[in-house]
């Protein structure tokens, strides 16, 4: 199925839009735009920083990644809980 949808799928995904995104990405790390602006946030309090990683821990992906995990016996992640 995983294989499947590489095949029919992938290639909605990445794509020649997400490539000019990652190349933009490559240069603010290079340019020093990405430390610069992690920096200024962190200096001012990292309130944009703290308001996504609650967001991203309380999606409802993480939600159901939790409930998924508990139902796997062979994995043992504390850390993601």
């Amino acid at each position: 199925t995983a294989e499947w949808g590489d095949y029919v799928s992938g290639p909605r995904v990445i794509n020649e839009s997400s490539r000019q995104a990652m190349k933009d990405i490559l240069a603010e790390i290079q340019d020093g735009t990405f430390a610069k602006n992690w920096i200024d946030e962190w200096d001012s309090g990292a309130e944009n920083f703290m308001a996504k990683r609650h967001a991203a821990r309380t999606s409802q992906l993480e939600e159901v990644g939790k409930k998924l995990r508990s139902m796997m016996a062979w994995i043992d992640t504390p850390e993601f809980d």
